[in-house]
């Protein structure tokens, strides 16, 4: 995403160092059947339907990903505005875990057993949302658009036929990163910054199947340690001077620290989790205790990927669109890439909504979503749900940071997991502007 996360999206320092989102085979039963009319399923009614969500909305990983769910309400209450989807209302409950898989389940529960939502939209993070997944799908709730590019949320249907991811998973934005190298830097000496988890595994997997012989370094970081120093020491001992990062924002901050101070200067490749220009400056500031001003200018020369449009792309429609909807419906502060980002997955929920029907069940929506085709939205690339795969966006662009905007270096590139070969989008996905109103056309 260009709404840099999320993305989410994988561990500040546990996020500072977070700033790390029916199928085939599956049998899914109702609660209860649809009639026509009013409630036709947990947490509907005839004038509302209440969604939930977990975010760190305290604590160290709370900078940038507490902003996620203020861009989802502001969207939400921009569409309550405009009536609602069906004649209801989007109700929002976000409860705080802190980033900890310990507090996820306790407010996860909370949100199906006391709150008794309908859905859970956009639940934040691979190790947190991790200790939840198959508590909801065993309770037969919707598991909408998890903000986080691990592939557990989509490859295995049968097994949890009630999730969906959304933003790209970690292994196409590999292997996408991998094909530009090979093709534009095939003499690079790469070096890998791997966070050691599926964010990292996953982002490996994909850079391999291109960049397996131009490896010479490897290093793994865990979330929670900071000092970084061996590692990227270990890398400018390999010779790298291309170094792929997968990792979280903090550590992206952490490796231009520690990498100053060494006088070791590659080229570096951080994954789209890890380059939001306006946080990692303000984390570099933040961590060097002031002795890096830290500003947009911060990453220059930094190459990543996006794969929806973030404010930097103040002519892009659905930029404006959202920038109207902050202005409206916000609670203050600037609109943001992480806010960009909530608004986005807020707009898809909507679509499913609508897709739904009145008669709205939670298997009704699970199969709405999976006939997702050709869908219009914010999304550079379309989506792959279906009733044998529930993965997200399908690719992205190669991008240059400059001056805390993104210069295109690829097309709109994109590809699906294990062999699928990377190929240029012909969707004209990302040609696409938001309705007039700015909401979904239904139908």
């Amino acid at each position: 995403m260009k709404a840099r996360l999320l993305a989410p999206v994988a561990g500040l320092l546990t996020a500072t160092m977070v700033l790390a989102g029916c199928g085939a085979g599956g049998d899914r039963e109702s609660d209860t059947g649809g009639e026509g009319g009013g409630a036709s399923d947990v947490g509907v009614t005839e004038d509302t339907v209440t969604v939930g969500a977990h975010f760190p909305l305290t604590g160290v990983a709370a900078p940038g990903y507490s902003e996620i769910p203020t861009g989802a309400q502001a969207y939400f209450d921009f569409v309550n505005e405009a009536g609602g989807v069906n004649g209801r209302q989007i109700e929002y409950i976000v409860k705080d875990d802190g980033y900890n898989p310990t507090n996820t389940s306790q407010v996860t529960n909370e949100l199906v057993l006391q709150d008794e939502i309908f859905a859970m939209v956009g639940g934040l993070g691979t190790p947190t949302h991790s200790a939840v997944v198959d508590f909801l799908n065993s309770e037969g709730v919707p598991d909408l658009f998890v903000s986080s590019g691990s592939l557990q949320w989509g490859d295995d249907v049968e097994s949890k036929p009630y999730t969906f991811g959304w933003q790209p998973d970690y292994e196409i934005e590999g292997k996408i990163i991998g094909q530009y190298i090979a093709e534009n830097m095939p003499k690079a000496k790469v070096g890998l910054f791997l966070q050691d988890d599926d964010f990292g595994e996953d982002g490996e997997k994909g850079v391999r199947q291109y960049l397996d012989k131009q490896i010479v370094g490897v290093e793994r970081y865990t979330s929670g340690n900071t000092d970084v120093g061996p590692q990227v020491a270990g890398l400018q001992a390999a010779g790298a001077d291309l170094v792929i990062s997968f990792n979280t924002p903090s550590y992206t901050a952490l490796t231009q620290l520690t990498s100053l101070a060494l006088g070791y200067e590659p080229t570096w490749f951080y994954s789209n989790v890890g380059s939001d220009p306006q946080l990692v400056g303000s984390l570099l500031n933040r961590f060097s205790e002031g002795a890096v001003e830290g500003d947009n200018s911060s990453l220059n020369g930094v190459l990543t990927t996006e794969y929806i449009p973030g404010v930097d792309a103040t002519d892009d429609p659905w930029v404006q669109l959202w920038q109207e909807v902050w202005d409206q419906e916000g609670e203050g502060g600037d609109l943001t890439n992480y806010r960009i980002y909530g608004m986005s997955q807020a707009y898809a929920f909507v679509q499913a909504l609508q897709a739904a029907g009145e008669d709205l069940t939670r298997d009704g929506l699970v199969e709405a979503v999976e006939s997702f085709e050709d869908i219009e939205g914010p999304q550079l690339a379309p989506f792959r749900f279906s009733a044998d795969s529930h993965m997200g966006i399908s690719g992205m662009r190669v991008v240059e940071l400059q001056g805390g905007k993104a210069e295109e270096l690829t097309p709109v590139l994109v590809s699906d997991i294990g062999d699928a070969p990377i190929e240029e989008d012909s969707s004209d996905q990302a040609g696409d502007a938001p309705p007039e109103g700015g909401v979904p056309d239904a139908g």
